[in-house]
This record gives structure tokens, sequence and C-alpha cells, in this order.
């Protein structure tokens, strides 16, 4: 990933950042040093989403295999809300 200084931004503005994310497709912002933001293009971003959804699913069908999500209607889970507390 490559990186470019929050005041070369503020000095040749957005533009700058172009090229970079042209080459590979995110960029990190430094402020001070140290690395602070990443800017993604949006087709990046939207791969990385999908990614993290993907990975929320397949915990999601791990933990209904496993018994740790009730398939219950509406009513009974709050009588058993009711019950517990």
């Amino acid at each position: 990933m490559s990186s470019i200084a929050a005041g070369e931004i503020k000095r040749r503005g957005m533009g700058v950042l172009d090229p970079l994310l042209k080459k590979h497709g995110e960029a990190t912002v430094t402020i001070r040093g140290k690395e602070r933001y990443v800017v993604l293009t949006r087709e990046a971003y939207a791969r990385l989403r999908e990614a993290e959804l993907g990975q929320a699913v397949r915990e999601a069908r791990a933990d209904y295999r496993a018994g740790r999500i009730a398939d219950r209607s509406i009513a009974s889970h709050l009588k058993r809300l009711d019950h517990e507390l």
C-alpha cells in the first residue's frame, strides 16, 4: 500500500491520490508521519464490504448449526425474556 502525507493532499488537492489509487487501489494518508486513514477506490471498498458480509453470513450459519441461534417466534422469545428477567 502506498502512503501520502495529509499536507501533500492539502497542497495539491485530492487529485494527488489518483495515481496511487489507480496503481494500488488504496492509499494510506499519514499525519505527522503516522498512518491515520486509508483511502480506497469504490471497487476496492465494494470488495471489502462483500468479503465482510460473506464472513458474517458464514459466522451466522455456523452459529445456527451449533445451536447458538434460537429458532423461535417473536412471541415465544419475548415470553422467554420475561421469564428470565
